[in-house]
């Protein structure tokens, strides 16, 4: 009898393990290491859902809180930044379901959600038109994306934008592995040919969450818990 294969997950890392217990005794440098180890995939994952940065960012601040006082429940059976993703995932689930009772988040007509539109930090040029394409370009990106079904977006930032495995992705979305690399097809062949060709050279780049923001949802978690200097 054929057995079904399995995909076995990477065990929690001894650092996982290390900065774990050093924040469930609410090391403040702990807490921050893994905070700003996650701080962008959380917001990405939490901005598919909630397109909306302010949302996101709050649902994010609500999982690191929900994270952080029940630390002890991680056991380890996956990676600690799939853990958190799981909790910010399901953060925003909720504030989606909370506004529109009843309707499941792989339903969501396309569109159903005003999409905002985030401006990007560009790097210096001396060529303003350069510089004008280029913001046009991260536009279209961010809007093709937005645009996407709730279901095939998720995977599509997991995937192409955090640059997740196929397992990974269907660890933290709760899918099977064929299911993602279906519906990450569906998702390339839902954005239009010219907006794939802009999406290579500037993809990574998408949905940034860096510098005074993460500082500032950092601090915001140490306070809640009490850590803060």
């Amino acid at each position: 009898m054929r057995q079904a294969h399995v995909t076995s997950l990477p065990p929690v890392s001894s650092g996982d393990a290390e900065l774990v217990q050093r924040a469930i005794a609410r090391d403040e440098a702990a807490i921050r290491a893994i905070m700003q180890a996650n701080n962008r995939r959380l917001f990405r994952l939490a901005r598919g859902i909630l397109r909306n940065d302010n949302e996101a960012e709050d649902a994010v601040q609500d999982a690191y809180v929900r994270a952080f006082t029940h630390l002890d429940q991680f056991r380890g059976d996956s990676s600690l930044s799939t853990w958190l993703s799981r909790i910010a995932i399901n953060e925003a689930l909720s504030r989606v379901r909370s506004r529109r009772s009843n309707v499941e988040w792989s339903e969501l007509p396309k569109g159903a959600l005003e999409a905002q539109i985030i401006q990007f930090p560009l790097s210096s040029t001396d060529d303003p038109e350069k510089s004008m394409a280029q913001r046009e370009i991260q536009q279209v990106v961010e809007h093709a994306i937005d645009e996407l079904p709730e279901a095939f977006r998720l995977v599509f930032i997991t995937r192409v934008i955090e640059g997740m495995n196929v397992e990974e992705t269907a660890d933290i979305l709760g899918l099977k592995p064929e299911t993602v690399k279906t519906r990450l097809h569906r998702a390339r062949t839902m954005l239009r040919d010219n907006v794939e060709r802009k999406i290579g050279p500037i993809v990574m780049e998408a949905f940034p969450f860096a510098g005074r923001r993460c500082e500032r949802l950092t601090e915001a978690v140490l306070k809640r818990l009490g850590t803060a200097a």
